[in-house]
Order: C-alpha cells, then structure tokens, then sequence
C-alpha cells in the first residue's frame, strides 16, 4: 500500500492546486475534435463521372489524405483540403486540363461534385471516393 504524507495530500485539496491539476489532466487527454484529425487519413481511389459535356467517365484517380491536406497518390498535380466535418475541396490539374470539386468525406466512403475543362471541353459531373 502506498503512503502519501499529509502534507502532499492536503496541498492537493487547494483550489489552486485543483485548478492546476484540472488544466493539466485537460491537456493530458485528447479531445474528441483532436482524435478526429486525422480520421481521413490515407489513399482514396476517387471516380469522376461526367453529367455535363463531352468529357469521358469513368476515370480512376487515387488522393492521399494526411491531416488536413489533400495530394496526389500518383499522377497529376492535386491540391486541396478536408476539414474535421470531411467537407473536402480539391483542384487537379493535368496538362491543359483542370478542375476543381468539392463534397464530402466520411468513414470509408465519399461523394460530391466537380467541373472543368478536360482537353478543351467545359464538363462537370460528381465524384465518388472509397478509401483504400
């Protein structure tokens, strides 16, 4: 059995020290916003269908996702963000063609939609991602 002197445990009982003690406790544990971070964490195989243009579908695209930050999983340049909510805002550009899309990220799974201009044409349509 451990013995703690009076002294230590009667200088705990302070409401400063509680105080203290409170804020470091608080500090110690992560907050649910912080675990979820990096909750979108890894490669999406994201797939584009068109809905506007003459822009063929069905192109296959992988993205990482680390923290925040949307990229490239190979080919392309990719930029973009997630944010804690999964609400996700990328722009992809390869060549002369470009776009940009938005939507949202969630488990395993997401969903939104984009417009652009591939190989001259003005296209859009939605997205679908599962994470791999």
């Amino acid at each position: 059995m451990v013995h703690f002197s009076q002294s230590i445990l009667s200088g705990l009982t302070r409401p400063r020290h509680l105080a203290l003690f409170a804020v470091l406790a608080a500090i110690a544990v992560p907050s649910t916003a912080d675990a979820r971070i990096g909750g979108y964490d890894g490669v999406w195989n994201v797939t584009f269908a068109t809905t506007r243009g003459n822009c063929s579908s069905g192109y296959s695209v992988p993205f990482t996702v680390t923290g925040s930050r949307v990229s490239s999983a190979g080919g392309g340049r990719v930029s973009g963000k997630v944010n804690r909510g999964g609400a996700v805002a990328v722009q992809v550009s390869v060549g002369a063609s470009h776009a940009s899309g938005g939507g949202r990220l969630g488990g395993a799974a997401g969903a939104g939609s984009w417009r652009g201009v591939i190989s001259g044409d003005q296209c859009s349509g939605t997205w679908q991602a599962t994470r791999t």
